[in-house]
């Protein structure tokens, strides 16, 4: 296995971390900034109130996007599987 390979895992690896994270860290995001706002808005400053919206919305992405994310890592790691053998040499 020569160093260009070893990146190229890598690289697929990252690519594959970022592409599940995304949709659970894009609605941690908007959450928290409406959360922000609405505290903004009306002066509440109760810094435990945007965790439990936050764990809320990421626990409905979670349940509904975790066919796809479980199908794409299912994907990856057989992928990586069948290319083992061709790796090891």
């Amino acid at each position: 296995m020569d160093q260009a390979t070893v990146l190229q895992l890598g690289r697929e690896a990252a690519v594959m971390m970022l592409t599940l994270a995304t949709p659970l860290l894009g609605v941690s995001l908007a959450v928290g900034l409406g959360i922000s706002l609405l505290q903004a808005v009306t002066q509440i400053n109760e810094m435990t109130l945007s965790y439990v919206p936050k764990l809320a919305a990421i626990g409905i992405v979670l349940a509904l996007l975790a066919p796809w994310m479980l199908n794409q890592m299912i994907r990856y790691m057989a992928g990586l599987l069948n290319a083992l053998p061709a790796l090891a040499r």
